[in-house]
């Protein structure tokens, strides 16, 4: 059986590709999560893994927050573990910038129906919001913005239904998750 194989450092971002993810792929594929506990973890156990999992027919998607560290030094120390399981072929790694909470950010639409909000929507047009991936604290600014109703697992619950998943999202991330998702699809249509 083809299975995507889904390493996250935490449950809310388990949360959001579960939705997305039964949105995009087709019937036929299996989806499969390993949740860490945060990034320490994931980056620890990532190699091994991957490595350990049986089943041909199988990709893997990596999804890690890159907080504070360098997005393009931290993909490659990903990939170049990865090189080591003979299976870096099979992976997709995408790197949320700053954090999850930014891809929210980047499509407040999607915030407001998802946890009711009135006027939420409107702020997409004020500068900070024109481009999240720039926030260092993007799930403090949720939260200051929903008043606090954002909380990381049962926000990314409620507002994953809503994302436009059409590129129209202002966290260039979030559209180069897509981006990455849409490749994986391609590859099982292969096969």
């Amino acid at each position: 059986m083809k299975t995507l194989v889904c390493l996250v450092e935490e449950p809310s971002a388990k949360e959001m590709l579960n939705v997305i993810l039964k949105k995009m792929f087709p019937t036929g594929v299996k989806i499969e999560f390993q949740v860490f506990e945060g990034k320490q973890d994931l980056d620890k156990n990532l190699e091994r893994r991957v490595k350990a999992w049986k089943g041909s027919k199988s990709l893997f998607l990596i999804v890690r927050d890159k907080d504070s560290a360098d997005c393009i030094k931290l993909k490659k120390e990903l990939h170049d573990r990865l090189v080591q399981t003979s299976k870096i072929d099979k992976c997709c790694i995408r790197i949320a910038c700053h954090e999850l909470e930014s891809f929210y950010l980047g499509d407040l639409n999607a915030v407001a129906t998802g946890l009711e909000l009135k006027n939420i929507a409107k702020l997409q047009e004020k500068k900070k919001y024109r481009d999240p991936d720039l926030l260092a604290n993007a799930s403090e600014e949720l939260k200051k913005i929903t008043h606090n109703q954002y909380q990381k697992v049962s926000g990314s619950r409620k507002i994953a239904p809503f994302l436009n998943l059409e590129g129209v999202n202002k966290s260039h991330s979030f559209n180069v998750l897509l981006s990455g998702i849409r490749t994986l699809i391609d590859n099982f249509q292969e096969d």
